[in-house]
């Protein structure tokens, strides 16, 4: 779902391969090695390893999260390329093919934390730089991610597999029974890729004139249910929608145009406040900088 413009759904956009040597990362975000190189917002791996940062951009265009070693608890593997083995597909094994920093893969990633699902869906980190030639044509044809290898088939589409993870594993529900929630959720679901949409081609025009009716549609959404913070008054799979982007977009408004897209939103503000406190979405997030590198990069006028 979502825009052409993303490497995870098409073309990719490459950058020079950097290697911080033998090294302690000081704290995180300190700049580091000879020649000096900016780490940005990233912790190695928890301690001083020398790591190859080759920061790629893939995923319809976002940075693939490096290092990947741990998020929380749990290591990520590697991103697979194109020198890579495929893994022993269709063996029974649920995997959940991403890229780390893929807006649409990270909403699937989120649902899978979220319902405690880290042993029964293995992450399977694509690069998408440098992609392996089985995976379009052993695993998805479409050569894009999110995909999930589950029950001897591939699922594709965002969207569409938050909802399948949601029913088709055990954990919390995603859904609420209430009919009016679930009614909401649906449109909410529905209206989700015409706000990333309205956002991005915002960037081509007036942008703050432009986007701000997409804003202020979530903070009048977030006014319709008042049993908690969140779309439908508890986190749901429509939270989990929207929360990539809004990451991305108030990072990028705020480096680009000094905006802060919560100005004037109480309930957008008290939402990102209170979805940044969920580990299960807080353990896949990008670095901030990454992310206004990339959209000055591949979104923003270049004069």
């Amino acid at each position: 779902m979502g825009l052409g413009f993303w490497g995870c759904r098409g073309s990719t956009v490459g950058l020079p391969w950097v290697w911080v040597g033998l090294r302690w990362v000081l704290g995180f975000g300190a700049a580091v090695g000879l020649p000096w190189v900016w780490v940005g917002l990233r912790w190695v791996l928890g301690f001083g390893a020398a790591v190859g940062l080759p920061w790629v951009w893939g995923c319809r265009g976002s940075a693939v999260g490096l290092p990947w070693g741990c998020r929380g608890n749990e290591h990520i593997p590697t991103p697979l390329d194109a020198t890579s083995e495929p893994p022993p597909l269709f063996d029974g094994t649920t995997r959940l093919y991403i890229s780390i920093s893929c807006p649409f893969a990270q909403r699937v990633w989120i649902t899978r934390n979220y319902k405690g699902l880290h042993d029964k869906i293995k992450l399977v980190p694509i690069n998408l730089q440098n992609r392996p030639a089985w995976y379009k044509e052993k695993v998805y044809p479409e050569n894009k991610v999110p995909a999930l290898e589950h029950n001897g088939k591939i699922i594709g589409e965002s969207l569409d597999l938050i909802k399948y993870v949601d029913s088709n594993f055990e954990g919390p529900s995603l859904l609420p029974h209430d009919h009016a929630k679930k009614e909401f959720a649906e449109e909410l679901l529905a209206y989700s890729d015409t706000f990333t949409k309205t956002v991005h081609t915002s960037f081509k025009g007036d942008t703050l004139k432009e986007a701000g009716p997409a804003f202020d549609h979530l903070e009048k959404a977030l006014h319709k249910f008042d049993d908690g913070p969140f779309f439908l008054g508890q986190f749901s799979l429509v939270d989990i929608a929207f929360i990539p982007f809004v990451e991305r977009f108030q990072i990028v408004f705020s480096a680009q145009w000094n905006y802060d897209i919560t100005a004037g939103r109480p309930k957008l503000a008290k939402w990102i406040e209170e979805v940044n406190k969920i580990d299960a979405y807080k353990v896949t997030k990008t670095d901030p900088k990454e992310l206004v590198e990339l959209y000055k990069a591949r979104f923003l006028p270049q004069h």
